[in-house]
């Protein structure tokens, strides 16, 4: 079970929307999360990336070597 506490303008629009659909305001929280979990998981992992190029703790391979790595050469 999650508990979340929302803004007030966007607990008034998830229960307005329920109200007007006759589905859950659950329902629709969770559609939101199903729907979005995949974004924030990548923006986390790449934001993450990042601070470790920047800090030297990982290199970027450059785009021409991973296409000639996959038989994609231009």
């Amino acid at each position: 079970m999650l508990a979340l506490e929302l803004p007030a303008k966007v607990e008034h629009r998830l229960t307005a929307l329920a109200w007007a659909t006759g589905r859950t305001e659950s329902y629709y929280a969770r559609e939101a999360v199903l729907e979005h979990l995949d974004d924030l998981e990548d923006r986390y992992l790449a934001e993450q990336r990042l601070i470790y190029i920047r800090a030297g703790k990982n290199q970027t391979v450059p785009l021409e070597d991973v296409m000639r790595e996959h038989g994609m050469e231009r």
